[in-house]
């Protein structure tokens, strides 16, 4: 699974408080511990007003990258922002997002082709989030179109099915199984990603969810993700799940992980 550390987010209130402080020991320490625990990328996203997002995120990466050694990725819903931070960064990471709304595509596509970035496209257009299965593999399709066309090869691109909220889903993850099913079956190289929380907002118990969310994700192709890598317990499913679908060699990567200790099982409550 290709771990995308998501502690580095001002929408999270302690992060908001140490941007607002400019307090670098707490954002290096977060950007430390994911990175220990195994992390493919940072996560970094301001959540700033946008008149201040650009030097607030110019800063944050400043920061992170000089104190680690694992790749960034860069986030913002301002995908022409982004670009800009890009030049700050000193080696190729996750751009963090896309989708066929507007031009970003035209905008962004070109400007990573000829470089090692990666880029996280999301299955949503001019009309929105798309509510069924075939919409949201036609914009899919639109999308590796443009992807084509700019010489972006799918084993750079991390597209995700557009996870929701499960309370509120009219059909549970059907739809988002059957998307990704659809997707690895195509485009086998193509990762599949996505935010793993927002499956189970405004839920009790939320890991849970969580993780029986991962475990049906990953046996239908989702093979990266956005969550706490610090979590134990979800990486533990997570490393689990590899050794199930036979991902895992003679349960190498399981064994090394549990290992190290940075995966743990379940607390069980005493009788």
């Amino acid at each position: 699974m290709i771990i995308i550390g998501e502690k580095i987010n001002g929408s999270i209130p302690s992060v908001a408080k140490a941007i607002a402080a400019r307090d670098a020991d707490f954002l290096i320490n977060l950007a430390k511990k994911q990175e220990e625990a195994g992390a493919t990328f940072i996560d970094v996203c301001a959540s700033v007003d946008p008149e201040i997002e650009f030097e607030t995120l110019k800063w944050m990466v400043e920061v992170i990258q000089d104190n680690i050694d694992t790749p960034l990725c860069i986030d913002s819903p301002n995908a022409d922002m982004l670009l800009d931070i890009i030049p700050i960064c000193k080696k190729p990471g996750l751009f963090n997002s896309v989708s066929m709304e507007g031009t970003k595509v035209d905008h962004v596509f070109p400007k990573i082709a000829d470089t090692k970035w990666e880029c996280f496209a999301l299955l949503s257009d001019d009309k929105g989030i798309p509510k069924t299965a075939a919409d949201r593999i036609r914009v899919f399709e639109n999308l590796m179109a443009k992807a084509k066309e700019y010489g972006i090869a799918p084993n750079r691109l991390h597209i995700d099915p557009l996870v929701e909220m499960l309370c509120t889903s009219e059909n549970g993850i059907e739809t988002v199984v059957e998307v990704i099913t659809y997707i690895k079956e195509h485009y086998p190289t193509i990762h599949i990603s996505g935010a793993i929380s927002n499956i189970s907002f405004n839920l009790p118990a939320r890991k849970l969810i969580n993780m029986g969310f991962v475990t049906l994700a990953m046996n239908a192709g989702m093979d990266s993700g956005i969550f706490d890598p610090t979590d134990k317990t979800l990486l533990g499913i997570i490393y689990a799940t590899e050794a199930l679908l036979g991902l895992d060699d003679f349960c190498m990567e399981y064994i090394t992980a549990y290992r190290e200790e940075r995966i743990a099982p379940p607390a069980v409550k005493k009788a």
